[in-house]
């Protein structure tokens, strides 16, 4: 038996607007809330890469080395193509803001997994130079993205600020690193903490949208913002 859909999407900026169609018109099949997958794609991925950052895990952060080639295969299965499916199904739903996340999200990751695999290996001594402008332009994109989601809910806007939060603190970081062949520093283990914080938030996000439409009522609210 399918679960009854609760009101009101947490990613929802762009409903599709009000038919004037009969109600017979309108039965059909209609997809569920792909909401929720692409938000755990992404709570999960950046939870084991923040594992890392901070060095909590692993010796050290080396690029192609230690347990990235392992958070690389995550990267490109769930973040990467499991999240990007999710956006396309956003698109489907007639979410604009949610397309435009997972999709751009999802292909972050699988481009993460290509620096990993390629660029870190064949030009070491540029790697940080070049993370240093990836993460300064995704963290461009998500402080837009979070000005968005100011009309979602509280729940998905703040994953938004701390992920722009974490973006930036890592791009500093890393540029810090440009040059040098350096496992890691101070910068980066707090991008870290911060990224640690952001797949928590996220994590409680999804899973807010599914168990509150699983039972039909709101048991973990992701406070909706006005419109």
């Amino acid at each position: 038996m399918e679960a009854a859909r609760v009101p009101g999407r947490e990613a929802d900026v762009a409903p599709a607007p009000p038919t004037t169609e009969p109600a017979a018109a309108r039965v059909g099949w209609s997809p569920a809330d792909p909401g929720p997958l692409g938000l755990a794609a992404f709570a999960g991925t950046t939870f084991v890469l923040s594992l890392i950052n901070t060095g909590l895990v692993g010796t050290q952060h080396v690029p192609g080395g230690g347990l990235l080639p392992m958070v690389a295969a995550l990267a490109l299965a769930y973040g990467g193509i499991a999240q990007f499916a999710a956006g396309i199904w956003e698109f489907r739903t007639g979410n604009t803001f949610g397309a435009v996340a997972f999709c751009s999200f999802g292909m972050f990751w699988v481009s993460l997994y290509f620096v990993v695999h390629s660029v870190a290996q064949n030009v070491p001594t540029e790697v940080f130079s070049g993370l240093g402008l990836y993460l300064w332009m995704w963290g461009i994109f998500t402080a837009y993205m979070f000005i968005a989601s100011l009309r979602t809910t509280a729940a998905v806007a703040a994953v938004f600020l701390l992920l722009t939060i974490t973006f930036i603190i890592l791009g500093i970081g890393n540029s810090a690193l440009a040059g040098t062949r350096s496992a890691t520093n101070g910068t980066i283990k707090l991008g870290g903490w911060v990224g640690l914080a952001t797949a928590i938030v996220a994590w409680y996000a999804s899973f807010a949208a599914v168990i509150n439409s699983t039972f039909g009522r709101v048991l973990m609210p992701v406070v909706p913002l006005r419109r």
